[in-house]
């Protein structure tokens, strides 16, 4: 499979790429910066240079071409402000959508946040309401292109630098619990080759449950 991954120079991407390269798909990182394009090779992916904060839809279009999937690992990341957490991870979530849909990919698999549906508490520190007040607005318009694509969402909890242990706990809802970056990378590949998997969204932390049985059951 040819699998676009948005935020290809993010750590869960470099992992995804690596093991997808390693069974045989053909990983396409999207990168913002040129000089990151040495990683995405190295981690046994094509490096695509565009900034999903300021290409067309048409031109995102033409990058995710001939794509079996995609999938948006895409974030403005840690010490960026407000409007960033919504042109990164809010907008540029949506204008994959659309150019998937224009470029005829119907396969979508976002990585979004443990518990966003819930909304930041009224307390929350600005900067960190902006992120789950966009990663809820993202999910929400992608469940809504049930007609244009197969989606599935991933809600991963704190994400650690641990090795992948191979075993996850993968459901609706789960507790808040942390998840290897390496583990998350496993499931995506492992939804990837579920087409039941499409509709559904999930929560993941660490569990008992080998990855590939965990996807398989959460879809029974």
């Amino acid at each position: 499979m040819r699998i676009v991954i948005a935020g290809g120079h993010g750590k869960i991407a470099l992992h995804l790429e690596r093991q997808l390269a390693a069974r045989g798909d053909t990983p396409v990182g999207l990168i913002r910066n040129p000089d990151h394009a040495g990683d995405v090779r190295a981690a046994g992916a094509e490096p695509v240079v565009i900034d999903l904060e300021s290409t067309t839809v048409t031109q995102l279009a033409e990058a995710v071409m001939g794509a079996d999937a995609v999938v948006f690992a895409a974030g403005a990341g840690p010490g960026s402000g407000e409007a960033r957490k919504e042109t990164v991870d809010r907008d540029a979530a949506a204008l994959l959508a659309d150019a998937a849909s224009l470029a005829g990919v119907r396969r979508y698999v976002m990585v979004s946040a443990i518990s966003v549906d819930e909304g930041p508490s009224p307390d929350a520190e600005p900067v960190w309401a902006a992120y789950v007040n966009a990663k809820r607005a993202a999910d929400d318009d992608i469940r809504e292109r049930g007609e244009q694509l197969d989606w599935t969402i991933l809600r991963p909890g704190r994400l650690t630098e641990e090795p992948g242990t191979g075993r996850v706990r993968l459901a609706p809802k789960v507790e808040r619990a942390s998840v290897p970056r390496e583990d998350v990378a496993a499931v995506i590949a492992a939804v990837l080759d579920e087409s039941a998997t499409s509709g559904h969204v999930w929560e993941l932390v660490s569990g008992d449950t080998p990855i590939t049985d965990a996807v398989r059951g959460a879809t029974a």
